[in-house]
């Protein structure tokens, strides 16, 4: 089986006739905000297990932006035993769209979004300090630089970890 893109508009023509909407981001972005009806799958998850079994008649996957799952179609396909969709433009596509969101502003950042805050504002520190204080600022730039890079070759983000057992991500809904 093949899948096919679909907009927002034919997505939710689609529900109203029996399809599942199911969502594959992580859990920390599905909690901060997330279609609602749509049941929580991270791809992570698929992958290695697939979807249960449904009596839905087809199923209309979607990530963030549509990048995901259009990068993750062939897994995807294989998930579902009915006509499988993707959702084009992902959630920022349904906003876009005028269509609602159930929305958590209590819920935390995600994780992803909260390193980028973290690594660039102490690059930026780094540079601002070496520039105003002392050339040797400029090693905590560097540093990071470096410890993005291990995270990218690795898959280990140190900085992540970190966040992760901050007080305001211990309580994140799953």
């Amino acid at each position: 089986m093949s899948s096919k893109t679909v907009t927002p508009q034919t997505a939710q023509e689609l529900l109203a006739k029996g399809a599942v909407l199911v969502d594959i981001r992580g859990a920390d972005e599905y909690a901060r905000e997330h279609i609602a009806g749509a049941q929580h799958m991270p791809m992570e998850q698929l992958s290695s297990k697939g979807m249960p079994s449904s009596a839905a008649n087809a199923v209309i996957f979607h990530c963030s932006s549509g990048n995901r799952t259009m990068m993750n179609a062939n897994v995807l396909d294989n998930c579902a035993t009915c006509e499988v969709y993707i959702l084009e433009g992902g959630l920022d596509g349904w906003r876009k769209a005028g269509l609602p969101v159930v929305k958590d502003a209590k819920q935390p950042l995600e994780l992803q979004r909260q390193v980028q805050i973290g690594a660039g504002s102490m690059i930026l520190l780094g540079v601002i300090l070496g520039a105003t204080v002392a050339p040797g600022w400029y090693v905590l730039s560097g540093f990071v630089g470096a410890g993005l890079i291990m995270a990218g070759v690795t898959g280990f983000c140190g900085l992540a970890r970190v966040l992760m057992a901050m007080p305001w991500n211990k309580n994140m809904a799953k």
